[in-house]
């Protein structure tokens, strides 16, 4: 608080306290009780053990996105918010205030949301389907950039609404402007280890590649890039890892049956960053094996020798070999090994 303002509120706080001291002795409808709580209200504004925050309801219209907010606002959609979008209308308001801080020189905006885009996104949709009404609940906050940074995270991280991707894509956006790309001064601010942020920053640096081999970068989560980045190294193992990410865009595009599930794509990014094996005879000791690969270059029959008079065959899945080529393969196992 300023030295005008703490001068007035205890000015203000005083004349309240003189006022009733030397009022006579009447009753009055308000009660003592009133004017010695708003003194007492008063002298703690004036000590700054209160802190006065300012909330306005205005129109969505006039608010903009943060640059750095961590939402990806583009992907919000009805789905995304309904929950939010019945409890506004169960409440018939908006209870949470969003935190923004003032515009200047735009025209356009009075404002830009720095925590609460998915209720500026739910209040403006209530708006333009049959609740014109509905105003968005704001709290205006004096900020600087990095801690504008640093509440919306604080404020989002306990959030489940918000994916992995979008965390991760704020974190190593924020690693530059405001840390000077210094991990530990980083998670030192926001209060985390460096291994819990270097998690989120490999997430955000997967080659484009590779997240092209998934439906939707929200479904990728930090438990998934300690799977993927072994992938993707040596650059031989990388560039088939590469290869196999744009196989399966290519066919989920096209409108083939291809896994969406981030686990199911993972493996078969797994599969296809080892070299596919040569067939050949057996080995003369030990364990012998005989790989036969399809026309895709994958291992799609396997044949160990464990022992004597024992053969284990095994036909791994998605070798992208067809029911001809599998039957060539038998065959041709059958005429080396049978007797």
């Amino acid at each position: 608080m300023s030295s005008k303002n703490r001068a007035f509120a205890e000015g203000l706080a005083g004349v309240v306290e003189v006022a009733s001291a030397d009022a006579p002795a009447r009753g009055s409808r308000l009660g003592t009780g009133v004017l010695s709580g708003r003194s007492n209200r008063l002298a703690e504004l004036a000590a700054g053990a209160v802190v006065s925050r300012t909330h306005e309801l205005v129109d969505p219209a006039r608010c903009r996105m943060w640059v750095g907010h961590n939402r990806d606002y583009a992907a919000l959609n009805e789905d995304r918010c309904r929950d939010l979008i019945e409890s506004l209308k169960a409440q018939g308001k908006q209870e949470v205030p969003a935190l923004v801080r003032r515009v200047r020189g735009d025209p356009d905006f009075d404002f830009e949301v720095v925590c609460g885009a998915r209720r500026h996104w739910s209040v403006s949709w209530l708006r333009s389907h049959n609740y014109p009404d509905f105003r968005f609940l704001i709290e205006v906050r004096d900020l600087t950039d990095e801690e504008a940074f640093r509440l919306s995270d604080l404020e989002n991280r306990a959030r489940e609404d918000i994916s992995d991707f979008e965390r991760a894509r704020d974190y190593l956006r924020a690693l530059d402007h405001y840390y000077e790309g210094r991990q530990n001064l980083m998670a030192d601010r926001i209060n985390v280890t460096t291994s819990w942020l270097s998690r989120y920053l490999d997430l955000a640096r997967l080659p484009a590649e590779v997240v092209a081999a998934f439906p939707s970068v929200h479904d990728l989560g930090i438990k998934h890039v300690t799977l993927i980045k072994p992938l993707l190294k040596p650059d031989d193992k990388r560039a088939r890892v590469f290869e196999e990410a744009a196989r399966i865009a290519a066919a989920r595009k096209c409108g083939e049956d291809v896994p969406n599930a981030p686990a199911d794509v993972i493996r078969l990014l797994a599969s296809a960053a080892e070299p596919p094996r040569r067939s050949g005879p057996p080995k003369k000791s030990g364990t012998a094996k005989t790989v036969l690969t399809s026309r895709a270059g994958k291992p799609m029959v396997m044949l160990d020798r464990a022992g004597r008079g024992k053969l284990t065959l095994t036909l791994p899945l998605r070798s992208g070999a067809d029911r001809a080529e599998l039957d060539a393969a038998m065959a041709k196992l059958l005429d080396e090994h049978w007797q």
